[in-house]
């Protein structure tokens, strides 16, 4: 159905030429994806997607759009782009008996960065078949822009699981993406270089992946502005590092222009937008110092190119913060200013004591000087000016689709189907 009108008391975002338009938006969600638990202190805590979902309930922003149950990814999914004995130990591991250590160090499996928990299979399961299932809506032109808040968990490598991640579901949409459609643009505006997707396609020009994130000491050590890809694939990765206390002034100024000319060059058939809020001011393990309005204008920019927009959560550890950042972003892909002031409801306690969706941001030092912005934007946009045209691909068969069952929002919290 259309995408309907305002919501929670809030106006439409003010936009020029087609962005002005509303656009038909579906969401992928699990009510289980909550209950999964990384482990006592670990950072990642799927509780934030309840949290998210808690507010776009709320604000009424689920009327505006479809809501849809994703059917949990099979193994064949995961082997698609992930090594056969990598999914079938996650299928069997077990937080309750002892693994062997030496597959553990194998897959990078262990007690503190990437852990065996309760339901670790079925977790991987659900977050990656709500990726690959929006990524057949997009194949079958039924929807404008989707959204998996659970997934981008774009760490993950073809046989290890690496920073919090244990399967790439940003991997795996995109391969369902390129069985209808010839380019896909990855934009990754995590604070933490998107380093599993990139090597994933380092030597295709189908793919082209363009990421913004902090570089020099800092996890996962990758993403110099030199790694452009190679082969096939070269000037199809682009890296655009940046320092500590990035603001929103400095942040637009850099992405802005280097997604205006990977559009030119490239022009994709789709977009998926990678929105881990880690790179929010205050994050618990990050370093700039995003607003969420800041945060929100990448995601407003990259709807206004009127192009299939697929938007994937990924990191965000300060879990007040992730919920209004994604809600606000909701609220920007279906064209609603969400009111500022957040409704009372089951988590309110959270966002005490201003319960506002807007905070100030910190006054820590902007590392990132405009002298060193603009030498990035030029080394950058002269890469991208060596891609002449579109490059030409071969299209494949389109894949059945696969089935989806829609939520009923007055069931949310009942137990997940065996599918």
């Amino acid at each position: 159905m259309d995408v309907a009108g305002t919501s929670g008391g809030g106006s439409s975002l003010p936009s020029v030429g087609t962005d002005a338009t509303k656009r038909k938006v579906c969401y992928f969600y699990h009510p289980t994806m909550g209950n999964f638990y990384y482990g006592n202190g670990h950072p990642m805590k799927p509780h934030r997607v309840r949290m998210t979902h808690a507010l776009l309930e709320k604000y009424g922003l689920l009327r505006h759009m479809r809501v849809l149950r994703p059917i949990p990814a099979h193994e064949r999914d995961f082997c698609r782009f992930h090594a056969d004995d990598y999914i079938a130990f996650l299928r069997t591991a077990d937080s309750s008996v002892e693994n062997d250590p030496a597959t553990l160090r194998r897959f990078n499996i262990d007690g503190v960065e990437c852990p065996i928990f309760h339901g670790l299979y079925k977790f991987c399961q659900l977050y990656a078949g709500a990726s690959i299932s929006a990524a057949r809506q997009i194949n079958l032109d039924h929807y404008d822009i989707v959204i998996n808040w659970s997934g981008g968990l774009h760490h993950a490598k073809k046989s290890i699981a690496s920073g919090f991640c244990y399967v790439n579901d940003v991997v795996l949409a995109i391969l369902s993406l390129l069985e209808t459609r010839d380019r896909v643009l990855y934009v990754d505006i995590d604070i933490h270089h998107g380093d599993g997707v990139e090597e994933a396609f380092y030597t295709t020009d189908r793919v082209m992946t363009v990421s913004f994130h902090k570089f020099g000491g800092y996890f996962p050590g990758t993403g110099h502005i030199d790694d452009i890809g190679c082969d096939g694939g070269k000037y199809y990765a682009v890296n655009v590092p940046l320092d500590d206390g990035i603001d929103d002034e400095s942040y637009l100024y850099v992405f802005k222009p280097v997604v205006a000319k990977a559009m030119e060059v490239f022009r994709p058939n789709a977009i998926v937008l990678q929105c881990g809020a880690d790179s929010l001011s205050g994050d618990r393990l990050g370093c700039f110092n995003l607003s969420v309005r800041g945060h929100g204008e990448c995601v407003k920019y990259m709807r206004s190119f009127n192009v299939p927009l697929m938007l994937l959560g990924g990191g965000g550890y300060t879990l007040h913060n992730v919920a209004r950042c994604w809600c606000y972003e909701t609220g920007v892909a279906l064209g609603i200013e969400v009111n500022n002031k957040i409704p009372d409801h089951q988590y309110s306690e959270y966002f005490a004591p201003l319960y506002r969706i807007h905070l100030p941001t910190t006054n820590m030092t902007n590392k990132n000087s405009r002298k060193s912005l603009d030498d990035t934007i030029a080394k950058v946009l002269a890469n991208l000016s060596k891609l002449q045209a579109a490059p030409s691909v071969q299209f494949k068969e389109r894949s059945s689709p696969m089935d989806l069952a829609e939520i009923d929002e007055d069931e949310e919290d009942a137990s997940e189907s065996d599918e």
